[in-house]
């Protein structure tokens, strides 16, 4: 195909995902039915009726307002710095092309290329415990040290830990958005989008530029999300979420499921405990993952990982739930009161622990566990474990 063909290609595609009354069904069906993309261009109105378009539908793109809807989009796309990847693309992912309902088309700013690196999902509610927030980064952190690449919705809590802890380790993140990629959303997490991007890695959409975030937009994008991945890991959940929606179609495209156990007594572990208990892999730590991955794709990491250590320094050593580094005894008396998933204000901490510290043993103990990672401090003098 000639660079012309390959932009009349692209054109059509984009004309086609720009028609009001078809899907990306609809729209690979029409393509199929027409032989290729571009022939929308000359298709009488019939052909196009014959091809399984609803008749405004066909009425769109004959009368030609699809192709120039399509050229105004592509200018779009490209002032905005990104470009755009359509079904029949080398390119797009081959994980999420084999799902029921594959979109036609990809927005995409950032590296097209690592859309079709294997990729564990990171989903989990918007409201995260301490303790949700911190397992996603600190599990996060761990698989992209070992370039598994990080896919999430970059929505408040769980999600933005997650493309964080991506970072943090240096290593690739995908954030699927359900607005357009010129839309942040939420508005705080622009410095987040912009960090994804300089890392090496990529914000991607179904939907055009200046879509706004409408509420259906996000549970039709989660299908997105699994299904570019390799499993789906559940981080926090209510009973009834979007993180369930996305656990359930990672089941139903044949992904792997992976839940982090949460308390009891929280309502954002029933999703995960439920999943666990319906059979999805308890997660820890990131062996948990790594060695449910195909082995293909494991020893493909394992060979990156390898040639990769003359000329980079070994990933920082993995956190772990149950493997931690002595503590000086004052450390250890305040570190022992912390909890994961629970802060304690200072007055509080230092009341509990008056008859063994001082304020000041208490102080300095809580500084150095702060230099060395094991504690965060929380808006309001609280404080937490961290991971």
């Amino acid at each position: 195909m000639t660079e012309t063909e390959l932009e009349l290609n692209r054109l059509a595609w984009m004309a086609l995902a720009l028609t009001p009354g078809i899907g990306a069904a609809r729209t690979r069906k029409a393509v199929e039915r027409l032989g290729a993309a571009e022939r929308v261009f000359e298709a009488a109105l019939t052909d196009l009726e014959g091809a399984g378009m609803p008749g405004a539908s066909a009425q769109f793109l004959f009368d030609g307002r699809a192709r120039a809807a399509a050229v105004k989009e592509l200018e779009r796309v490209a002032e905005a710095g990104g470009t755009i990847v359509t079904f029949e693309d080398e390119v797009y992912p081959d994980r999420l092309r084999s799902i029921y309902d594959p979109p036609a088309v990809l927005w995409v700013r950032g590296s097209v290329e690592l859309l079709a690196r294997p990729g564990i999902a990171v989903v989990g509610t918007r409201n995260p415990t301490p303790y949700g927030a911190g397992m996603a980064e600190m599990l996060a952190r761990d698989l992209a040290q070992r370039r598994l690449t990080i896919i999430s919705g970059m929505a408040r809590g769980v999600d933005t830990a997650a493309h964080k802890g991506a970072i943090e380790a240096g290593g690739k993140t995908v954030a699927v958005w359900g607005t357009g990629i010129d839309v942040i959303y939420p508005k705080e997490n622009k410095k987040l989008a912009e960090q994804i991007v300089a890392s090496g890695g990529t914000i991607v959409s179904e939907y055009p530029m200046g879509t706004f975030p409408a509420p259906q937009n996000f549970p039709i994008r989660n299908r997105i999300l699994s299904g570019m991945s390799v499993g789906v890991l559940v981080i926090e959940a209510a009973e009834f979420s979007g993180t369930r929606v996305t656990a359930r179609l990672a089941a139903d495209q044949g992904r792997d499921v992976y839940a982090v156990p949460g308390n009891v007594t929280n309502k954002n572990a029933w999703g995960p405990n439920t999943l666990i208990k319906q059979g999805a892999k308890l997660t820890a730590t990131w062996e948990d993952v790594w060695e449910d991955l195909p082995s293909q794709i494991r020893i493909g990491l394992e060979d990156e990982l390898e040639a990769a250590r003359g000329s980079e320094s070994k990933p920082k050593e993995a956190a772990s739930l149950f493997n931690d580094p002595p503590l000086p005894e004052h450390q250890q008396k305040v570190f022992d009161v912390l909890r994961h998933d629970e802060s304690m204000q200072l007055d509080e901490l230092m009341e509990r622990l008056e008859p063994e510290l001082g304020s000041s043993e208490v102080f300095a103990a809580l500084f150095e566990l702060e230099l060395a990672g094991r504690v965060r401090q929380m808006p309001g003098k609280n404080y937490v474990r961290a991971f």
